[in-house]
């Protein structure tokens, strides 16, 4: 059944994104999709490993407009950074915590850093992302923690990351 909605995703997909609907582009669209599907099973009869999606829709839609407007208002403070005549003062390399439980909202956190126009994921470790930002001010680790919490509230509550799942095992 997960096979079939895979397919019938990708079909949507990829019908939407080529906008053209001759036999050709039809048979080789399905051709993908039918080998994509092969691959994802393969790949599922290694490893069985797949990506819970314990995420509210509701909230994540609501999450990345937020989102949209901080990279926006980040961007514009970059802009001004490198339109200055000085160069920035303050660069810094930091460690933020987070408290997402979810691989998935691990990794949406952690690139939503990055996103962020001056501020960049470098390393993840156990907790905690390691941070460098363009122009670091005092403000930073709280807004940061917002962003943390935003991305946490996103998640469902039945959400655990795959070394919770591993240790249970």
């Amino acid at each position: 059944m997960r096979s079939i909605g895979i397919m019938v995703v990708l079909s949507a997909l990829w019908l939407l994104l080529s906008g053209i609907y001759t036999p050709l582009i039809i048979g080789l669209g399905l051709a993908s999709v039918l080998l994509v599907a092969f691959i994802i099973r393969r790949m599922d009869a290694q490893d069985d490993d797949r990506i819970e999606l314990n995420l509210s829709p509701f909230r994540m839609v609501k999450y990345l407009v937020w989102l949209l407007v901080e990279i926006a208002k980040a961007n514009w403070n970059v802009t001004k950074i490198i339109l200055a005549r000085e160069k920035p003062k303050k660069q810094h390399l930091f460690s933020i915590p987070y408290t997402q439980k979810s691989d998935l909202a691990q990794v949406i956190f952690a690139n939503s850093i990055t996103l962020t126009a001056g501020t960049i994921t470098v390393e993840t470790e156990p907790g905690r992302f390691i941070v460098h930002a363009l122009a670091y001010s005092d403000d930073d680790p709280a807004a940061l923690a917002d962003m943390d919490a935003r991305v946490t509230a996103t998640e469902t509550t039945g959400a655990t990351n795959t070394t919770e799942r591993e240790g249970q095992n």
